[in-house]
């Protein structure tokens, strides 16, 4: 995924949570801009967790596959 996709969803005001899908599978949901940084070529977030301490997931923005829009951010934190 190019790098200004990423930068309007992130930058977005207000913001709005969103689901980052990638090639594999795999999806993070991020409920916070303080949760991602966006660079050129990678993209690194952060997923907090009480039992096992907060981690960071970094990958090539070419494994991302799509954004999708998350309704019900209420209940949601940075991660899985």
């Amino acid at each position: 995924m190019r790098p200004l996709e990423l930068r309007e969803a992130w930058r977005k005001r207000p913001f709005q949570p969103f689901r980052i899908v990638l090639t594999s599978g795999t999806s993070y949901v991020i409920s916070s801009a303080e949760c991602m940084i966006v660079t050129e070529t990678t993209t690194a977030i952060a997923i907090p967790c009480e039992t096992h301490g907060d981690q960071m997931r970094v990958f090539d923005n070419d494994q991302i596959k799509e954004l999708a829009h998350e309704p019900d951010s209420n209940q949601m934190l940075c991660g899985y």
